[in-house]
């Protein structure tokens, strides 16, 4: 497990201890509809493959690097494209946000994978998957992003306004993001003042080489036995899910931590030391990002993972409006309980729901016209 995995790791522990004051009641209305059994997300067989395969024919990625992507088909006018933070994956990231998401329709879930990463074939995969439900389904996407992935939605969308076009996105979710390399180090700073950046300082400065397998190893079990113990408050956690999903959650996560391999964990890190500051693109030939509606959370309780002199933060508070015309900027508290924690989407799912699924309802549903 890499080591930059720990912060936002620490952050979800102590909200294990430390929940929202969501009631058992909301655990019933955040159910999908099915509340029995509910399904698991399958495997997508995608029907637009033209970007990725030029990717790897052209031999600049391998398979192994490939997102896999699960979906949860359902009728709606708005399908959601999850994309995860470094952990969980994007199918326990929204652990309890999906009924929201699937009461809109369909969700695709980008999971990274575990023993490698190249944000170009994810930038294809991506640019393959939008171009299928917008143009084979006729229904454009929302992209919904956490953290880490929001720096790769940022890029991904950075990279379409430098060809000249706009993604074909009905939306934009950006759930504390990190955008930039600065959001978690200040250049020329010894030591980092964020858990986050002291973690990924080693792999920055192993600028690709070899890490101590022992560091890795050391991340990993502590993260476990974190994990573990948090989750012996069980009274607190009654609140938010059942006995059985937290099993679950559990086991995917722990499945996560022992899978992802060193050289996954050199390869996130170089797409995250690929990023670009949003302020250095603040210009009138790349702004805006998108014209779709787009909604910015950060949570009230963000300094103990991103910096705070955080580059995205202060561009995204200052001028969102730059960058998304259509787009709200919001900082979620939690008044009378815990503070909302970096990326908490489980946790203090309570605080995040209502501003998406208002964010979802001001969509106006659209079909893109097919060439006859």
């Amino acid at each position: 497990m890499p080591e930059f995995s720990l912060a936002p790791a620490l952050s979800l522990l102590a909200a294990f201890g430390r929940v929202s004051p969501a009631q058992p009641l909301r655990t019933l209305i955040r159910t999908t509809g099915y509340r029995f059994r509910p399904p698991l997300p399958v495997a997508h067989a995608p029907r637009v493959r033209t970007a990725q395969e030029a990717v790897l024919g052209a031999g600049r990625a391998g398979p192994h690097q490939m997102a896999s992507v699960l979906c949860e088909i359902r009728k709606g006018p708005t399908p959601t494209i999850v994309l995860g933070g470094f952990v969980p994956d994007a199918t326990e990231q929204v652990f309890l946000l999906r009924g929201t998401l699937l009461r809109r329709g369909s969700v695709f879930y980008l999971n990274y994978p575990r023993n490698g990463f190249s944000a170009e074939l994810f930038f294809a995969q991506l640019d393959d998957l939008v171009e299928e439900l917008g143009r084979v389904h006729g229904t454009p996407p929302v992209i919904f992003s956490v953290s880490f992935g929001s720096g790769l939605v940022l890029d991904w969308l950075r990279r379409a306004r430098m060809a000249g076009r706009h993604a074909a996105i009905a939306g934009a979710i950006f759930v504390s993001p990190i955008g930039c390399v600065e959001d978690l180090l200040v250049p020329g700073e010894p030591k980092p003042s964020t858990l986050l950046g002291r973690a990924i300082k080693p792999y920055l400065d192993a600028n690709g080489g070899e890490i101590d397998p022992r560091q890795i190893e050391k991340s990993r079990t502590i993260f476990s036995r974190m994990f573990g113990a948090g989750a012996q408050n069980k009274t607190a956690l009654a609140t938010l899910m059942t006995a059985a999903e937290l099993t679950r959650l559990h086991s995917a996560v722990m499945e996560t931590i022992a899978r992802v391999d060193a050289r996954g964990a050199a390869e996130r890190t170089g797409a995250l030391r690929g990023f670009v500051s949003p302020a250095s693109y603040f210009s009138q030939e790349l702004l805006p990002l998108t014209e779709a509606p787009a909604l910015v959370l950060f949570a009230e309780d963000e300094d103990a993972v991103i910096e705070r002199r955080s580059p995205t933060r202060f561009a995204f508070n200052a001028a969102h409006r730059a960058y998304f015309p259509r787009g709200r900027c919001l900082t979620l508290a939690n008044p009378g309980g815990a503070p909302v924690q970096h990326a908490s989407l489980i946790f203090h799912s309570a605080n995040f729901i209502p501003p998406i699924s208002r964010f979802y309802g001001s969509l106006k549903p659209r079909k893109i016209r097919q060439a006859a």
